[in-house]
């Protein structure tokens, strides 16, 4: 059931859905990027609809409410140990196809990947209602078509396209959609997707031992400067440390804490003893790499990298994930051609 609404009616119906929903979406935030003429969208909590930013692609991913890049998970005492509130309203998380698509590879890692789920990301899963935005164009640096996951079909309660003057909404949720409909007009709507992306990847479907050893990653080892920017802007990334924070001179009272990590940056593979496993930058470009197009699609059934381009978008030494894909498909062949 879609619906179609003026932006003055699309106000009232955020207005609405904040009664029951918290409202997770893109914000831009002016000169809050790297220079102070540069904007950067990041994803927070809006008050009113006019705050959401529905044109441009967001910087960062909608995983910033999921897997907070800081997080404390519990506090401990002497005698006990008790679980950190979490605020119970439902959230509506807006993001794009690519971005739902990446929803299911963190579900994935955190709930289906061994014996246990991850109880702390179930909580806040659980309280997520997708919103589709819809893309008319592709962005720069995307590849989500030649990933699959250009388009989503399900698994959202409303979708959001500007057209001109007006917000076109396909809506399967149908308490939603009763907000809607005291807004607008019901019409069919399709929500919109890219088809056609500039930049173009070739995924190999295997991965011979002998693109371990290839040469390709050696330019990385100057190139990098393990940031790991690539990793906390990417939507499927999931890798955190814990930290122990202590209130006390004793260490008896203080509280847990999930903090991000990359694999990109220091510290990362360090173990007891002073050892550090991949300590070159293109031995964990290789990693990287390698988990997103090969490792976890080994596990799961499908790839881990959704085409986003986010990872592209923010490198500071303007490295091109999707060319090392590309590399990678190329040096496969050949190894390959090398076996025969």
């Amino acid at each position: 059931m879609g619906y179609i609404v003026s932006r003055e009616g699309f106000a009232e119906v955020i207005a609405a859905l904040r009664d029951k929903y918290r409202i997770i979406a893109p914000i831009r935030k002016k000169g809050g990027g790297r220079f102070t003429d540069v904007d950067v969208i990041l994803y927070g909590e809006v008050t009113d609809a006019a705050e959401i930013e529905l044109d441009a692609k967001s910087d960062y991913a909608p995983k910033e409410f999921l897997t907070p890049l800081s997080e404390t998970l519990f506090y401990f005492t002497e005698q006990e140990v008790k679980e950190a509130d979490l605020e119970p309203k439902p959230v509506l998380l807006f993001g794009r196809s690519c971005d739902l698509h990446a929803l299911e590879r963190l579900d994935a890692i955190y709930l289906r990947n061994g014996k246990a789920k991850d109880i702390f990301y179930e909580r806040r899963r659980k309280l997520v209602n997708f919103v589709l935005i819809g893309c008319d164009k592709s962005f720069k640096n995307c590849f989500c078509a030649d990933m699959g996951t250009n388009r989503a079909t399900e698994g959202y309660a409303f979708s959001v396209d500007r057209v001109g003057d007006e917000i076109h909404a396909d809506v399967p949720d149908a308490e939603i959609a009763k907000i809607f409909a005291a807004r607008g007009r019901e019409e069919a709507v399709t929500p919109r997707y890219v088809t056609e992306n500039e930049v173009h990847v070739t995924v190999p479907e295997t991965i011979p031992a002998a693109v371990l050893k290839s040469p390709l990653w050696d330019e990385y080892d100057t190139r990098c400067i393990n940031c790991g920017r690539c990793n906390f802007v990417c939507p499927t990334c999931s890798c955190y440390t814990m930290q122990d924070v202590f209130y006390t001179d004793n260490g008896k009272v203080g509280e847990r804490r999930r903090v991000a990590a990359s694999c990109m940056v220091d510290g990362y593979t360090n173990v007891a003893g002073g050892g550090q496993y991949r300590r070159k930058n293109g031995e964990r470009m290789r990693f990287k790499v390698l988990h997103k197009i090969g490792d976890f699609k080994k596990r799961f059934g499908f790839q881990m990298c959704v085409g986003c381009g986010r990872c592209d978008d923010v490198c500071p030494e303007y490295i091109s994930y999707t060319n090392i894909i590309n590399k990678v498909s190329a040096a496969a062949q050949d190894a390959g051609k090398e076996a025969e």
